[in-house]
């Protein structure tokens, strides 16, 4: 453990050495020299593409899907690349979007989804720090945005719109939950499209799509959605959460797909299917595409060398549109935070397949989503989140009283009969095997598992591993206050024994290689005291070997949980001293000597017996 600790440290620190030297002297440069010719490159490579859909001449969705020939482009002479995210917002016309949650604007150039902001959600514990950003737009440092269109057979010459593609406003200048934003081009050839936004109170956006025809003949149009994010986003990196693409597709389940795999692979097929949804998922944001439950889309992912974006597109059935009529199309768009009883309610009134499965619970789903429902009703009970994991325990606690306490009274009872198993191993010293079956015999006589003592510590590891998920994947516990210094229950306790628990003005993190291990708070502190304490019930074991171990166990672990989240180490602290608790009154009641003061006197008279030599 403790070296697959140390290799995960060291792995992170790589890592994030590799990533800052790659965007310093790789990543920007590159990006400055590709961005002059994005749209071009862009369009060349959706050229050469397709998809297996309904019609293989469908050419399959991208960034610069559809070709404009009357509207004028609103990139020429304009820089693609901004010194910031608000000057490429203000390079374009746009259309406010404000609702009780979200914050932002559409581009009618291209009439793209690309400004989100989460009012609820801050970067840091300080309210008054910016607002988390979603989407951004293209020319700016992060660009992230969904866009909506239709495309056509290579060979049918209908102009549709594109990414340059000026719209109109028709009727309301702002999107909110109460007045949906339509926007309407003609292409100069006898069609009219049309593209309504509407939103509700949280973040989930419903986009419909017509086109209407006034020529003489049918026309058949390809409805797509796609969400591009350009560059590889910083990433938590930790095995146990998957950030990246993602998506649910009918019976096949969850897909999910790393950016350095898409990188490397180009793209990914995945069956048409009529169920589902697909997009980008971060550690609590998301944004995905949801077509209507029910309608056959064809979905992928693809990641372009040419211009770095990584993609989730989805490409719907062909909608012929007869001459005189008008076609449509309908699919959802999330785009928001991963809020579990807010997706989950989303999943049952839209019908969406999983969608739940947003939320990395992992493959013990089974544990990891009760715990985080019953941490959730009882912070609503209690108001504080800390509180909830301290009351968590206590259930746990009481869920398995009866196998701890059997196991306690087991280990009560062996120390019962140390006397007689020290007279069997000096009896039987020589011959292991006669030793082993006396004691086999005076573990029946007396009822007693030798096992028993391991029960409670192999009970508590899916508990603990379903509680540090809990932690470390859901919005929930982001930024949720404990008392006192610790502000933020999903990070690991900000003191540190190295500065005084900051009395001396001084950052012992900032170290390098070492930071994480100076950074030793109260709360691995009183984690490391419970778990010595707990060693010490017991008596020393006569091997020296296992002594060593115990000796050093609850420091090792007081190091290494330190750099965890302050609630996980809250609540092994927590448990600690009731299981200390417990086992006491239990050798209390069997009539066995508590070991703690006699193992603690031993330790400071073996120190003062040193000292003296």
């Amino acid at each position: 453990m403790i070296s697959e600790n140390r290799n995960t440290i060291l792995a992170v620190v790589l890592s994030l050495i590799v990533l800052l030297g790659w965007q310093y002297f790789i990543a920007g440069p590159k990006l400055e020299r590709q961005q002059a010719a994005l749209e071009q490159q862009q369009q060349d490579e959706a050229a050469k593409q397709a998809v297996g859909a309904a019609n293989p001449d469908a050419p399959r969705p991208s960034v610069s899907s559809g070709t404009d020939a009357t509207a004028p482009s609103q990139a020429a002479g304009t820089p693609n690349v901004f010194e910031s995210r608000d000057k490429a917002l203000a390079a374009s016309t746009r259309v406010v979007l404000d609702t009780p949650r979200l914050e932002g604007s559409i581009n009618l150039t291209g009439g793209r989804l690309d400004d989100i902001r989460l009012k609820d959600y801050h970067e840091t514990i300080d309210k008054s720090s910016p607002t988390i950003v979603l989407f951004s737009p293209k020319g700016s440092p992060n660009p992230y945005y969904a866009d909506y269109g239709w495309t056509t057979d290579s060979s049918a010459g209908i102009a549709v719109p594109g990414p340059d593609t000026l719209w109109s406003i028709a009727g309301a200048s702002t999107l909110s939950p109460s007045s949906p934003l339509s926007l309407i081009w003609d292409n100069g050839a006898g069609l009219t499209f049309k593209r309504t936004f509407s939103v509700d109170e949280n973040y989930m956006f419903t986009v419909e799509q017509s086109v209407e025809n006034a020529t003489s003949e049918p026309v058949t149009l390809y409805p797509y959605g796609l969400i591009a994010r350009q560059g590889t986003p910083e990433v938590t990196g930790f095995f146990i959460l998957h950030e990246g693409l993602i998506g649910v597709f009918g019976e096949d389940g969850l897909k999910e797909v790393d950016y350095s795999d898409l990188e490397e692979e180009g793209k990914v097929a995945v069956p048409q299917v009529d169920q589902g949804w697909l997009g980008i998922t971060d550690k609590y944001w998301a944004s995905t595409l949801i077509p209507v439950p029910g309608q056959e889309f064809q979905p992928g992912f693809s990641h372009s060398k040419a211009t770095g974006n990584f993609q989730a597109d989805f490409l719907g059935n062909p909608v012929t549109v007869s001459a005189g009529a008008t076609g449509e199309a309908s699919s959802y768009l999330f785009a928001g935070a991963k809020e579990t009883n807010l997706i989950d309610s989303y999943e049952e009134t839209l019908g969406i397949q999983n969608f739940e499965l947003m939320v990395d619970w992992g493959w013990f789903y089974f544990l990891t989503k009760p715990m985080f429902f019953v941490i959730d009703w009882l912070f609503h009970f209690s108001g504080n989140f800390g509180v909830a994991i301290l009351l968590v325990t206590v259930l746990v606690k009481l869920v398995f009283f009866p196998l701890a306490n059997k196991s306690y009274v087991s280990m009560s009872k062996m120390k019962l009969v140390q006397p007689q198993m020290t007279e069997i191993r000096e009896k039987y010293a020589d011959d292991r095997q006669k030793q082993q079956q006396a004691l086999m015999e005076l573990y029946k006589k007396e009822k007693i598992n030798p096992l028993a003592g391991c029960l409670p510590i192999v009970v508590q590891i899916p508990v603990f591993f379903s509680l540090y998920k809990v932690l470390f994947v859901t919005i929930e516990m982001r930024h949720a206050p404990f008392f006192g210094w610790i502000q933020d229950l999903s990070a690991p306790d900000p003191t540190s024994l190295f500065n005084l628990f900051g009395l001396i003005p001084w950052d012992p993190s900032v170290v390098p290689i070492f930071g994480p291990f100076l950074m030793l708070g109260v709360w691995p502190l009183i984690m490391g005291i419970t778990m010595f304490i707990q060693m010490k019930m017991n008596p020393a074991p006569p091997d020296p070997t296992q002594q060593m171990i115990f000796t050093w166990m609850p420091i090792v672990f007081t190091f290494m949980l330190a750099s965890f989240p302050a609630g996980l180490v809250i609540y092994w602290a927590w448990n600690n001293t009731l299981s200390v608790t417990q086992q006491y009154v239990i050798m209390r009641r069997q009539g066995v000597k508590v070991e703690l003061w006699d193992n603690l006197s031993s330790i400071f008279k073996r120190k003062k017996s040193t000292s003296s030599e």
